[in-house]
């Protein structure tokens, strides 16, 4: 009787380095052909990323004081992903859909930090008019199709935005409709069935879309190289015959640059593109997450790499900005957040009688 081949055992003593594969990755990078910018752009995503990291950072005040209640994940340490692709692309042309992470993604696609912030406080002047909460913004006027707080739910909805584009050129023929969506998701979203059927739909019909992945290592509190067979995850494209891209996304010029190369493809037809953005997030995974597996080595080796630190000293260097005008956009913005916070306060609760409202199409 032959004898059954013996499996590979499953290696649970890894000893990776304190940064992890991460950095090994992003030092052997390919040419990381960053974007252009000028004065005007940089202190367009300085600003942004401003916002996002001041309205997350009093996100957590608020949350701590027991001002805000739920579910909220937080995304600091992340900024260069958002401003980098929404950054690069049409707000209120182009369309974008989120994850349970989706507070900068929204502040990014132009929605106001007030009604982002009365939706944290679940008042109706909230985007999703205190319906979703944290993890479910959305805003029809600013094309963003909604945060999602299962992972996967939202890749399937943005395919369906992208085809509409393609459908409304193809066969309604509106040679005006060249929008592009963006799908925001996380590593752990890539061990996922949805992921792979959309990329094989995406490519198999050249939707216009870009795969964002933002990788931050952790999946909740399971490391990314523990979690997959391959970890690049960037390479599962070439399954597809679709553009796979990695870059350092920890660098906003880098994302941007990605960005537009994806853009500009998938408007002239080309079809989608997955991007890999390798990032880290400062906080734990919920502001409910004491954030106790990963190691201090790890976290002071991306603390080093903050975007906005990294984007500041490109300003300087290139004399596109001075400190004075920086701390000018950080002290505008402090007072934009204290204001959304106050507004969101202020604002009045759903009222009771509207509960079913939204629910279904109203006749109009």
């Amino acid at each position: 009787m032959s004898q059954a081949p013996q499996m590979a055992s499953y290696q649970t003593n890894k000893t990776p380095t304190p940064e992890g594969s991460h950095a090994e990755r992003l030092s052997t990078l390919a040419s990381a052909q960053p974007a252009q910018i000028d004065r005007a752009t940089g202190l367009k995503l300085f600003k942004d990323m401003t916002l996002g990291r001041r309205f997350e950072d009093k996100c957590a005040e608020m949350y701590y004081r027991g001002k805000m209640f739920g579910f909220v994940h937080l995304y600091n340490g992340q900024e260069a992903v958002s401003s980098g692709v929404i950054g690069a692309m049409k707000l209120k042309h182009d369309w974008f859909c989120s994850t349970y992470r989706d507070h900068v993604h929204a502040l990014s696609a132009g929605v106001p930090a007030r009604e982002v912030m009365s939706e944290l406080f679940g008042k109706e002047t909230g985007c999703s008019k205190g319906r979703g909460g944290s993890m479910h913004l959305f805003s029809r006027e600013h094309h963003l199709l909604g945060g999602y707080a299962f992972i996967g739910e939202g890749i399937p909805v943005a395919l369906g935005a992208a085809f509409s584009s393609r459908y409304k050129r193809d066969a309604l023929g509106d040679k005006n409709s060249d929008s592009v969506t963006a799908a925001f998701f996380g590593d752990g979203t890539c061990n996922n069935g949805q992921f792979y059927e959309c990329l094989n739909m995406a490519q198999l019909w050249k939707l216009p879309i870009i795969f964002v992945v933002e990788n931050n290592k952790w999946a909740i509190g399971m490391a990314h190289d523990r979690a997959t067979s391959d970890p690049e995850i960037w390479r599962k494209a070439d399954a597809f015959g679709m553009k796979g891209e990695e870059v350092d996304g920890m660098d906003v010029l880098a994302v941007r640059g990605a960005a537009e190369r994806a853009i500009e493809r998938a408007r002239n037809g080309e079809g989608p593109t997955l991007l890999e953005c390798l990032t880290y997030r400062f906080r734990g995974h919920s502001l409910a997450d004491p954030d106790e597996l990963r190691s201090e080595e790890e976290k002071d080796f991306w603390a080093k790499r903050d975007p906005l630190k990294n984007l500041e000293i490109h300003l300087k260097k290139q004399n596109l900005a001075n400190s004075d005008e920086l701390r000018k956009i950080e002290k505008d913005i402090d007072a934009e957040v204290n204001d959304s916070v106050e507004f969101a306060l202020g604002a009045a609760e759903p009222e009771p009688s509207d509960l079913t409202k939204y629910i279904w199409a109203e006749d109009k």
